[in-house]
C-alpha cells in the first residue's frame, strides 16, 4: 500500500485562522515606570483580571532604541468595542490614574489563543501573547512515522469496505482499534434504517440532504448514481421519513448510528471476555444483533487480510489481562465525521483519538460545525484527525 498518496491532517481545538487576520479586541493600556510595575499588575489583577485574555500578556516590553532604556506598557482593562471615550474608564482603574502617573489610551490585542507558532508570531506583532504547544500526549499531533501512515491506512479501508459493500445507499462505518496491538475491536455500520425501506431519491424529503452529500463527498454521490440519505451522522431525522417495517424494527433505531452501535459492540465484547468483573452490566439492553459481531468481524478480515481482527481467544487465554476501562487508549476510524451525539458518546467512552475521511457540513460535532475537542468544560479530550483518500480509494467508492 503506497501511504505516500494518503493524506493525515489534524483538526485542531479550534479553527485554524489566517496569521495575519487574527479577531482582535479593544483594551485600555497606558506607559508605566518600571518601579511602579509589579505594584500595578498586582492592583490590576484584583479590580480588571482578563478573564477571557489569560493568553495576552499584561505587561509589553520594549527596547527604546534612541535612549537604551526599557519601555513598559501595560494592559488597564478591557474597553468599550463601539466607542472610544477614555472617560468610560472602570471607577477602580481611575483611581490608579492620577498615583502612578498613567496616561490611558485604546490598543488592540488578538481575542483568541494561537493555535500554531506562525500564528503566535503574528500575534505577538500586535501585543505580546503566550503560545502553548499541546501537551498532552498523543501520537500524531506531530506527525506519524511511516509504520504508523501504514497502519491508518489499512483500518481506514477496512472502513471504506464496510461502508460500501453490500450497502445501498451509502452508510457510515466505524471501526474501533487497539493502536498497541493493531487490532480491530469492534466494527459496526449504521443501524437506523430498516433494510426494506424504501430508497426513492426523488422524494421531497430526501433532495436536501442528497445535496448536502455532494457537499460532504465532493461529487463522488454523483458518481456513485445514489444518496447519502441513509448516512445516520448526516440526517439524524431522516429516520422519520420512513415506514416503520414491523418485520425489521428490532433491527434499526433513530439512535443506533454506526459510533453507537461500534461502542456497543466494544461494550459487548468486554462482557464476554470478563464475565467475572466485578462491575455491574444489564446484558438485557444488548441488542441481538451484537451477539453474532465475532462472524461481522470474520467478515471483514476476508476483505482485509493483512488487518487483525480480535476474535477473543488471545484475551481468553491471556487470564492476566485485566478488563479495559471503556475504550480507553483506543483509536476509531470512521467514513464520515461523527455528529455531536456520537462525538460525545466518544467522549464518554475514553477514545484517544478519531479518524474520519470526509466532513459532516450538517451536524459535524469535529470540525465541520461544532469542536467538541476544544471544549474545556469535558473531563475528556481526543485528538481528531481527517485523512485524505487517494484516488484509488475514491475509486472504489464510485465502482459499487
Amino acid at each position: 500500500m503506497d501511504s505516500d498518496a494518503w493524506e493525515i491532517i489534524h483538526i485542531p481545538e479550534k479553527p485554524a485562522l489566517s496569521p495575519d487576520h487574527q479577531p482582535t479586541v479593544k483594551v485600555y493600556a497606558s506607559v508605566i515606570k518600571p518601579k511602579f510595575a509589579n505594584t500595578i499588575v498586582r492592583q490590576l489583577c484584583k479590580i480588571a483580571p482578563l478573564e477571557d485574555l489569560r493568553h495576552v500578556k499584561r505587561v509589553k516590553k520594549k527596547i527604546l532604541p534612541d535612549r537604551g532604556e526599557t519601555q513598559l506598557t501595560v494592559i488597564l482593562c478591557l474597553a468599550p468595542e463601539h466607542n472610544d471615550p477614555l472617560n468610560d474608564l472602570p471607577p477602580d482603574v481611575q483611581q490608579l490614574v492620577d498615583p502612578y502617573e498613567l496616561s490611558p489610551f485604546i490598543t488592540q490585542v488578538c481575542k483568541y489563543a494561537a493555535v500554531s507558532k506562525e500564528e503566535w508570531e503574528e500575534q505577538s506583532k500586535i501585543w505580546p501573547t503566550s503560545f502553548h504547544p499541546p501537551t498532552y500526549n498523543i501520537d500524531g499531533i506531530g506527525g506519524f512515522s511511516e509504520e504508523d501512515t501504514q497502519s491508518i491506512c489499512k483500518f481506514m479501508r477496512v472502513v471504506i469496505d464496510m461502508a460500501v459493500s453490500g450497502h445501498k445507499p451509502l452508510v457510515n462505518a466505524a471501526v474501533i482499534v487497539d493502536p498497541s496491538v493493531r487490532r480491530i475491536i469492534a466494527s459496526e455500520t449504521d443501524q437506523v434504517y430498516a433494510l426494506s425501506a424504501p430508497r426513492d431519491n426523488t422524494s421531497a424529503g430526501t433532495r436536501p440532504f442528497k445535496e448536502t452529500g455532494e457537499i460532504c463527498l465532493n461529487g463522488i454521490l454523483e458518481k456513485q448514481n445514489g444518496s447519502l440519505y441513509a448516512v445516520a451522522c448526516l440526517n439524524p431525522w431522516q429516520w422519520s421519513l420512513q415506514p416503520h417495517d414491523t418485520e425489521n424494527c428490532s433491527q434499526w433505531h433513530p439512535l443506533r448510528h454506526a459510533s453507537m452501535v461500534a461502542i456497543e459492540s466494544s461494550s459487548a465484547r468486554d462482557r464476554h471476555l470478563f464475565p467475572n468483573s466485578s462491575e455491574s452490566f444489564r446484558p438485557d439492553h444488548v441488542q441481538p444483533s451484537n451477539t453474532d459481531s465475532l462472524a461481522k468481524k470474520q467478515k471483514t478480515s476476508s476483505q482485509s487480510p493483512d488487518v487483525q481482527i480480535d476474535s477473543g481467544e488471545e484475551t481468553l487465554r491471556d487470564t492476566s489481562m485485566e478488563r479495559p476501562y471503556l475504550c480507553t487508549g483506543y483509536d476509531i476510524f470512521l467514513l464520515l465525521e461523527p455528529c455531536t451525539m456520537c462525538a460525545m458518546a466518544l467522549v464518554h467512552q475514553r477514545i484517544k483519538r478519531i479518524f474520519y475521511a470526509f466532513p459532516n457540513p450538517t451536524t459535524g460535532g469535529l470540525g465541520s460545525v461544532h469542536r467538541l475537542q476544544g471544549e474545556k468544560s469535558l473531563n475528556h479530550h481526543y485528538a481528531v484527525f481527517r485523512v485524505l483518500l487517494p484516488d484509488d480509494a475514491l475509486r472504489q467508492m464510485t465502482t459499487v
